[in-house]
C-alpha cells in the first residue's frame, strides 16, 4: 500500500543511520541543506548498537574480571570475582540506549527529518520506504547511500543464533558458554573470544591463515599467539571448516588441519569470518549505480558514484569496514554535495584490534614499502622497558614500531600492539597524515611517565639512540 499519491521531496537523502550516515547527514544539515535519513532498525547502525559499542562495553568488564583476579600480586588481597553476565548485558545496553538517544538528539538539533523503514531505490532521483504506516514515495536532489554491511556466514552452515552464532549473538547471550570455538581470528574473533576467555569460557580459536594476522606487520601476530596462550585459548592456523553436527547441547565442529581431519565438540560455535556489504534488494540496478564484482558500490575519490547525484560510504565501498573511515566518507559526501572541495583520496585509515593486549597500526609496514620499491629504517621499543606500562602492571606483551623512508625520513607507518593503543596511535595518525618527519616526533617532549613515550623512543630507535633501551651498535662512535 502507497500512503498518499504525491512524493516527499529533499534537498539530500540519507539512506542508513549508522555512523556513516547521520555524520553525513548533520554535516549536511550543518551546510544549510535539507535533510532525510531513513534508518530501517536502530539510529547509530551496527556499529553502535550491535558492535563497536557494546563489544568494547564487555571487553572492560572482561579485562576488569582479570585485574581484580590478578590484583593480589599488587597488595590487593579479593575474595574472588562471579559473573554476572544478565547484569552486564543490562548494564551494557543502558550505555548503548545513552549514546543512541545522543544521536537522535543532535538530528533533531540539526533539523534533519528522520523517517523510520527500509528504502529501497525507485530511479536515479526517488526511492520508497517501507515503514509501519505504509509505504512513502520520496524525490531527492541528491543520495547517500550508507546502509553497512553483514556478517558472512560459513558455507553450509548458516547462523542459528542458539549454537551457530555470529557477533551480534555474541554481545547478547546471557549465560557464559563452558565451551566456544571462534571461527576467524581476525577483530571479531580475538575481541570476543579473548572476552569470553577471561569470563571463564574454554576457546578455540581457528583461522584458515598459516599466520596470525597476516595482514599486519608480522611480530604483532607472533606477540598475539603468546598472549592468547596466556588466557588459555588454543589457536588452530591452517584450518578449514568441513561441516558441523549438532549435539544434545551445542554441536561438534569437523575440520582439517595440518594435513589431518579432526573434530572439536562446543556449546557454541562463533562465527567471525568477515562481512558483506548490503547492497542487495535496495535498488541499486534500478537507479544505473554500477557495482564491482564482490557487490561494492563503485565510487570516485569524491565519494560518487556512476550516478551523478548518487554518493555511497562506508562498508558498501572497497576498504576498511570501520566506523571512522565511514564517519570520514560522510562528511566527504555532504561537503562535496554542499559544492565544497573535499575527497577521500590520500587518506590513511588507522585500524584498531581491542584485544588484550590492544592493537593499533596506522600506513605501511615494512613489507608494504618494500613491495612498492621504498626503502625504509624503523624503531622498535618494547613496552617491557616502558615505565608507565609497568606501573599499570601490563607491560608483558608488545611494542611500538615507527617505520621511515629511509631517503627522506618521512613517518610511513606506525604500528602499535600493547597496552592501549588504541589511544596512542592518535599521534601516529597525526604523524603519518601529515608526512611529518621522523625528527618531529624524536623532538616533541611527551609527558613522562606516559605510555605515548613509546613514540618517542620508538622514533628516536630508527637511528639507534633511544635512550631506555640498550644500543650497543653506538657506542664508540
Amino acid at each position: 500500500m502507497v500512503v498518499g499519491d504525491f512524493a516527499q521531496g529533499t534537498q539530500v537523502a540519507v539512506i542508513g543511520g549508522g555512523p556513516g550516515g547521520y555524520v553525513a547527514a548533520i554535516r549536511a544539515a550543518q551546510l544549510g541543506l535539507e535533510v532525510t535519513l531513513v534508518e530501517r532498525d536502530l539510529l547509530g547502525g551496527i556499529c553502535l548498537n550491535w558492535g563497536c559499542i557494546p563489544s568494547k562495553a564487555l571487553i572492560h568488564v572482561a579485562d576488569l574480571k582479570r585485574q581484580i583476579e590478578h590484583a593480589d600480586s599488587l597488595g590487593l588481597i579479593t575474595s574472588g570475582v562471579r559473573v554476572d553476565l544478565p547484569k552486564i548485558m543490562k548494564w551494557k545496553d543502558m550505555m548503548v540506549e545513552k549514546l543512541r538517544n545522543g544521536v537522535s538528539s543532535l538530528l533533531a538539533k540539526n533539523n534533519v527529518q528522520v523517517v523510520v523503514g527500509t528504502a529501497r531505490l525507485t530511479g536515479d532521483r526517488s526511492f520508497t520506504v517501507e515503514g509501519p504506516d505504509g509505504v512513502h514515495r520520496f524525490e531527492f536532489q541528491h543520495a547517500i547511500l550508507a546502509v553497512g554491511s553483514s556478517p558472512l556466514q560459513l558455507p553450509g552452515i548458516p547462523r542459528d543464533g542458539e549454537v551457530v552464532i555470529d557477533s551480534t549473538d555474541a554481545l547478547e547471550m546471557t549465560t557464559v558458554p563452558d565451551s566456544l570455538i571462534v571461527v576467524g581470528a581476525g577483530a571479531v574473533g580475538l575481541e570476543l573470544g579473548t572476552v569470553y576467555a577471561k569470563f571463564g569460557t574454554r576457546v578455540t580459536m581457528l583461522d584458515g591463515s598459516d599466520k596470525l594476522l597476516p595482514m599486519l606487520d608480522p611480530q604483532i601476530g607472533r606477540v598475539m599467539e603468546r598472549a592468547l596462550k596466556t588466557f588459555g585459548i588454543e589457536l588452530v592456523l591452517g584450518a578449514r571448516v568441513l561441516g558441523v553436527n549438532r549435539k544434545d547441547s551445542g554441536a561438534e565442529l569437523e575440520y582439517s588441519a595440518s594435513g589431518k581431519e579432526q573434530s572439536i565438540v562446543a556449546d557454541r560455535i562463533l562465527v567471525g569470518i568477515g562481512r558483506r556489504p548490503n547492497t542487495g534488494g535496495i535498488g541499486l540496478e534500478k537507479a544505473g549505480v554500477k557495482m564491482d564484482k564482490r557487490g561494492f558500490v563503485e565510487v570516485d575519490s569524491r565519494m560518487q558514484t556512476s550516478v551523478p547525484g548518487i554518493f555511497a560510504i562506508g562498508d558498501v565501498v572497497t576498504g576498511l569496514m570501520l566506523a571512522h573511515k565511514a564517519s570520514y566518507q560522510g562528511k566527504v559526501a555532504a561537503e562535496v554535495i554542499a559544492g565544497q572541495p573535499a575527497a577521500f583520496d590520500g587518506v590513511h585509515v588507522p585500524s584498531v584490534i581491542f584485544s588484550d593486549p590492544e592493537i593499533a597500526t596506522v600506513g605501511l609496514t615494512e613489507e608494504d614499502a618494500h613491495s612498492q620499491g621504498i626503502d625504509t629504517k624503523a624503531g622498535l621499543f618494547p613496552f617491557k622497558a616502558l615505565g608507565r606500562a609497568m606501573t599499570i602492571g601490563d607491560e608483558g606483551h608488545g611494542f611500538t614500531k615507527v617505520v621511515s623512508d629511509a631517503r627522506t625520513g618521512s613517518v610511513l607507518g606506525v604500528h602499535i600492539v600493547g597496552p592501549h593503543a588504541s589511544d596512542i596511535i592518535a599521534e601516529g595518525c597525526l604523524a603519518v597524515s601529515s608526512a611529518s618527519h621522523v625528527d618531529d616526533l624524536t623532538l616533541t617532549i611527551h609527558p613522562h611517565p606516559t605510555l605515548p613515550e613509546s613514540i618517542e623512543e620508538a622514533a628516536e630507535q630508527v637511528e639507534h639512540r633511544a635512550i631506555h633501551i640498550f644500543n650497543p651498535a653506538v657506542l664508540g662512535r
